[in-house]
């Protein structure tokens, strides 16, 4: 049994299904906007369905879609006609509905009449709601079954429902309605040439939406959404502004701040603290690993998230021993879920701590964002966080003290992989063999060598010597450890893991561009391993596969073992630059964002693994997120890495040295972080212009040397 891991099969939302996404809440439905329960559809509201059906009929007749879109990651527009009755093809009447979301959401429902005569119609709308939390929609086991009360009265439905002491409930308006069986009906006649327009609204019960029905529809929307625009406007005057001599480019990168802008949440204890969840539809929600990753992609963007990840993430921090979720004390968590009441979730709790990566990566993340500026009492703040997460390393995380970092899960309900491939398939060895726990993955000593690093440099940056020199060594004693066991030389790769043998699970894996993005690979290999990644096998001409072609378990259809994922590219294009390897890194990004042109410039989590030479463009994965956080955060990733971009505020350098692809022209960037300035900048070529640096920053030319540059051990020369 694979039991509890990633790809457990969640149904088929529908061909052309919508999803929109604010904050925690997201909603799916058809390209019609309708909502049925069959379908893994609904609006969600704090992991709960409030809402399993929403299915609109005019004069008895279902809508025919005639197109979906999104005009912002929150916001859906449902074009369609309304079918007649008497089979007849063409009927006069089109129903246009513009929905947003909020905790629940908003719909303005206008029927145009484009007959020479008025067209009495009967808008109906039938509305149920099963408060299932998310893993029972997912999955298809509804384990509960709510004892439910409705109430209704002219203009509003009431669904309350109660389970085991639990309450729930929402509230439905539409203005002029009257009650049928199933939901609302209003009749009306449209004009000859006219239009009709209701508005709809749909909350979750509290003591704000339990009001008298006669309380203006308005009132309620504007309360619902605003929070959201707030947010969104916010965030948008916020981030830079982008601008290219390619418009593909230039589209990518907007619509990647605008994701990432909406996947934020709030943390519940710290309403000043946002975080980024993983993505829509299924992981609105905090994950350790994906926010920890997505916020370091997106430092050139807004550092601030990076702090509230980092300090959401330590305010969880595991304190002590439970084998049921994982947790054990300095671990850095793998999911939080909100309102899960079934046992479905990892651990069989709201919180799970499963993950070999987050741990290292909060390290890492931390050094990092003290680079980019973030104020030294953060930061400070932060360093016992650091240290017990190294701690952890040591005392938890090497199971077997060979200095190599291990996982082994403790509980049924935990995932069996815990890397970023948590398919219960996703180590496997090159025939095809599933590798068995304890396994030791590539990318996670890659993870902790950077750990090791960041913390030296912090203390190294504090004055605190010793520490630095000492961590500095361990860091250098894993590297060196590393390249023995782990690399193949008659393969000219690194093995993806070692099992519980310490045998090397020869699979040729995406996940050894993970090293390169930490630098713990040794100089001579970095070029092997590229021309690896960038070899038939592995590249589809979209993206570099997570599997080659010639591996036994490689399915270009997989979740794990064949397909592309946007993130994973990103990290192997920073590994390439890292290394100097321009020329490959180049050729990669371009392809990842030619392959954003199929999907609305919005690169989805992965996509399948086929030949670019089979097929025109790149075919998507049936259950793939979108938006997807470290997915919507990879443009600004690859041209972070191509424009060599990376300042040091404390050492008041800004390293640019740019290698952008020449077809994607010049980038103008306005309203750029760094530290607490704001900077404009111009690439054109090699040539580059920064104006507004704060005092005592200066631009420098080429690529900014590695923080173990910048702690030498012979006498800690500051350099």
């Amino acid at each position: 049994m694979a039991g509890w891991n990633a790809d457990n099969a969640a149904g088929s939302t529908g061909q052309g299904a919508v999803t929109l996404v604010a904050g925690s809440s997201f909603c799916i439905s058809l390209p019609n906007g309708d909502i049925f329960p069959h379908h893994p559809h609904g609006v969600f509201y704090q992991d709960t369905r409030i809402l399993s059906r929403w299915a609109l009929t005019v004069n008895g007749q279902p809508l025919e879609p005639l197109g979906a879109w999104t005009s912002s990651p929150f916001q859906g527009m449902y074009v369609g006609r309304a079918t007649r009755s008497d089979g007849r093809a063409d009927s006069p009447l089109t129903v246009e509905r513009k929905r947003e979301l909020g905790a629940g959401f908003v719909e303005d429902i206008t029927v145009y009449n484009y007959s020479v005569e008025p067209a009495p119609c009967e808008v109906a709308l039938s509305v149920e709601a099963d408060f299932s939390d998310l893993f029972e929609v997912k999955d298809g086991r509804f384990l509960r079954r709510w004892e439910q009360t409705r109430r209704a009265r002219a203009g509003s439905v009431t669904i309350e429902a109660t389970w085991q002491g639990s309450h729930n409930g929402i509230v439905v308006r539409v203005r002029d309605a009257e009650v049928s069986a199933d939901g609302l009906v209003v009749n009306m006649v449209v004009p000859a040439h006219g239009k009709w327009t209701v508005r709809a609204t749909v909350l979750p019960l509290s003591a704000e939406t339990d009001v008298d029905a006669g309380v203006p529809t308005v009132a309620l929307s504007a309360d619902l959404v605003s929070a959201q625009q707030r947010r969104q406007k916010a965030w948008e005057e916020r981030v830079p502004l982008p601008r290219t001599g390619n418009p593909s480019i230039e589209r990518s990168l907007i619509r990647s701040h605008d994701d990432i802008g909406a996947l934020r949440i709030v943390d519940p204890l710290h309403p000043d603290r946002m975080v980024v969840a993983a993505g829509a539809p299924w992981f609105m929600a905090l994950f350790g690993r994906d926010a920890l990753l997505s916020s370091c992609m997106v430092l050139p963007v807004d550092a601030t998230l990076a702090l509230g990840t980092l300090q959401t993430l330590a305010d969880r921090q595991g304190s002590k021993v439970d084998p049921v979720t994982e947790e054990q004390p300095g671990r850095i968590l793998h999911e939080v879920r909100l309102d899960v009441g079934t046992g479905l979730a990892l651990g069989g709790r709201s919180v799970y701590y499963g993950t070999a990566d987050a741990t290292p990566l909060f390290v890492t993340l931390l050094g990092e964002a003290s680079r980019w500026g973030l104020p030294a009492e953060d930061i400070n703040a932060l360093l016992p966080n650091a240290d017990r997460a190294l701690d952890w390393i040591r005392d938890y995380g090497d199971l077997d003290g060979d200095g190599f970092v291990e996982y082994e899960r403790l509980s049924d309900q935990g995932l069996v992989n815990q890397g970023w491939k948590d398919s219960w398939d996703g180590i496997n060895f090159a025939d095809g063999r599933i590798a068995e726990a304890p396994i030791a993955l590539c990318e996670v000593q890659g993870y902790v060598y950077s750990a090791y690093i960041a913390r030296a440099w912090l203390a190294y940056d504090a004055g605190d010597d010793a520490l630095a020199i000492d961590l500095r060594e361990r860091a250098e004693r894993l590297k060196g450890q590393f390249n023995e066991q782990f690399w193949l030389p008659d393969r000219g790769y690194y093995a993806i893991a070692l099992d519980r043998d310490k045998r090397p699970v020869d699979a040729c894996a995406s996940n050894m561009g993970h090293c390169l993005w930490s630098g713990i690979v040794d100089e001579d290999k970095a070029p092997l391993v590229a021309r690896r990644l960038m070899s038939p096998e592995m590249f589809s001409g979209w993206g570099v596969r997570t599997l080659a072609t010639d591996m036994g378990a490689y399915n270009p259809v997989s979740y794990h073992n064949g397909s592309v994922w946007p993130h994973d590219n990103a990290l192997i294009v920073a590994g390439m630059m890292r290394y100097g390897l321009v020329t490959e890194a180049q050729r990669l990004s371009s392809a990842l964002m030619e392959a954003a042109e199929f999907t609305e410039n919005r690169l989805p989590e992965l996509f399948c693994g086929f030949s670019r030479a089979e097929y025109p463009e790149p075919l998507p994965y049936p259950t793939a997120c979108s938006p997807q956080a470290w997915a919507s955060a990879t443009p600004v990733m690859l041209v972070r890495s191509l424009l060599r971009y990376e300042p040091h505020v404390s050492r008041g350098e800004l390293w640019i040295d740019p290698a952008l692809p020449e077809a994607w022209g010049s980038l103008h960037t306005t309203n750029l972080p760094i530290g607490e300035a704001r900077i404009t900048l111009d690439v054109s070529g090699s040539r580059v212009d920064v104006a507004g640096l704060p005092d005592g920053m200066v631009h420098r030319r080429g690529t900014r040397p590695p923080l173990t540059d910048l702690v030498d051990l012979s006498g800690l020369r500051r350099t």
